[in-house]
């Protein structure tokens, strides 16, 4: 029987095993890119007293073998993703990097800028200067309309031998683990994904970009059969808010939650775990305006199912327009409402401030977390607080081992709710220091002398 036009199937023939990939790969692979990035670094690896924040307090920079500059080289692969030279490829490739270079599969060299940047989820935009002339680009084909078994190919400069392209399937889709990378949703392919590969391009049978190549699961640094790629409908959204001039802004979900596991299911009558349970939603939040209360199982966003808070993010990430269906359970039924697409509010204001003096915080930088900082620093598992944004250099903070991110939660059992709090806990006079800060998702303990 003929299978309908469009329709998934296996080859049927021999003749049809033995098709060739070529003609999708000469159609594909101009439009990627590959990238090469330098930026010059201290290396104080020359003699181990420079390390010491004691001897370079005194000696600076001009410390005897302390320290010197060496130009640090590293590669990547990007995609062209508009013909007047809008090119996309991870952060990690680009990121510190003082010179960018890019060239293209027909050895054309440009160098390039850093024109936006989505550090949570491992994006840069850049762009080349092509003085009018145009270059090939890829379309955006739609990342959730891939199935687990359909066929891609993955293209970069894997080692820095040249452009390559592997194929494979996917594995997974929507694949969301805190061992990938920070709250990320990846697509999964057995495609080999290697070191150079970051921010190449991950295209489908029809040549269209269904995402971004990023990271892969090793014990030897090589390509194990396990890849990810950034899905393409989070690129594309980048691309058009950076095309519109808008900024850059994660929406808002306006409330957080948990993964519902078997006994929840069971005491709230779904007939499997399934969704998002609200363990809390903001007042002034998208989700409340909506209707949405404390303890209703989001099913899905749009017309995806959602089965843990990451993935409950990503479809508001990615969702269009103004406003997106959302599916909930409540008091055993389903319902469902429209909820508003719109960025974070900053409430409480940042205030952000440089604590000093001759205490543990002397050189943090430190703000008011809001639901606006919480997007931009990718914070989890935290409503309010102050939160380490930045460390002075060689300050008595950084010694002692605090780290931006760090949420401050108490200091000498007095609970840390904005800047002022802290401001007055530094001004203070203790004997001892006690602090309890939240990191990533564990509360840590810090005791010190005055």
């Amino acid at each position: 029987m003929q299978a309908a036009l469009g329709e998934s199937r296996a080859p049927a023939s021999q003749q049809e095993v033995r098709l060739s990939f070529a003609p999708l790969v000469k159609r594909t692979s101009p439009a990627v890119v590959n990238i090469y990035t330098s930026k010059t670094v201290q290396d104080r690896g020359v003699n181990p007293l420079f390390n010491d924040p004691f001897f370079r307090r005194f000696f600076g920079n001009s410390f005897p073998g302390g320290s010197r500059e060496r130009v640090q080289n590293s590669l990547g692969s990007g995609v062209i993703v508009a013909a007047d030279g809008l090119i996309v490829t991870n952060y990690h490739v680009v990121d510190g990097a003082d010179e960018i270079r890019v060239v293209l599969a027909d050895r054309r060299e440009f160098l390039a800028k850093v024109v936006a940047l989505e550090e949570h989820n491992d994006l840069a935009l850049l762009h080349v200067d092509t003085e009018g002339a145009r270059l090939p680009a890829l379309r955006f084909g739609n990342s959730d309309d891939l199935e687990v078994g359909d066929l891609v190919l993955a293209i970069g400069n894997p080692f820095g031998v040249g452009q390559t392209v592997t194929s494979g399937i996917i594995s997974a889709n929507a694949r969301t683990s805190s061992k990938i990378g920070e709250g990320g949703v990846f697509i999964q392919t057995d495609a080999a994904i290697n070191p150079g590969n970051s921010g190449g391009a991950l295209v489908d049978i029809d040549g269209e970009l269904v995402g971004v190549n990023t990271a892969i699961f090793s014990r030897s640094g090589g390509s194990h059969g396990i890849g990810f790629a950034i899905p393409a409908n989070l690129v594309h959204r980048m691309v058009q808010t950076y095309q519109s001039g808008g900024k850059v802004v994660r929406p808002w979900v306006g409330g957080s939650g948990q993964v519902v596991n078997q006994e929840v299911a069971q005491a709230l009558g779904l007939n499997r775990p399934q969704g998002v349970i609200l363990a809390s939603v903001h007042p002034r939040g998208p989700m409340a305006k909506a209707g949405l209360m404390r303890n209703d199982v989001i099913l899905a966003v749009g017309n995806q199912a959602v089965d843990d808070p990451v993935a409950l993010r990503y479809r508001f990430e990615t969702a269009s327009g103004d406003f997106v269906a959302v599916r909930y359970w409540r008091k055993g039924a389903e319902r469902t409402v429209k909820v508003a697409i719109e960025a974070p509010i900053e409430d409480p204001p940042r205030n952000e401030t440089v604590l000093n003096g001759n205490t543990p915080f002397s050189g943090l930088r430190v703000i008011n977390v809001s639901p606006a900082v919480i997007a931009d620093m990718g914070l989890a598992e935290v409503d309010d607080g102050v939160v380490v944004n930045g460390l002075r250099r060689d300050s008595i903070a950084g010694r002692v081992g605090f780290r931006p991110g760090d949420i401050i939660e108490s200091v000498n059992g007095k609970s840390i709710g904005t800047v002022d709090d802290l401001n007055r806990a530094n001004r203070s006079e203790p004997s001892r220091w006690q602090i309890i800060l939240r990191r990533d998702g564990k509360r840590l303990r810090m005791d010190f002398r005055a």
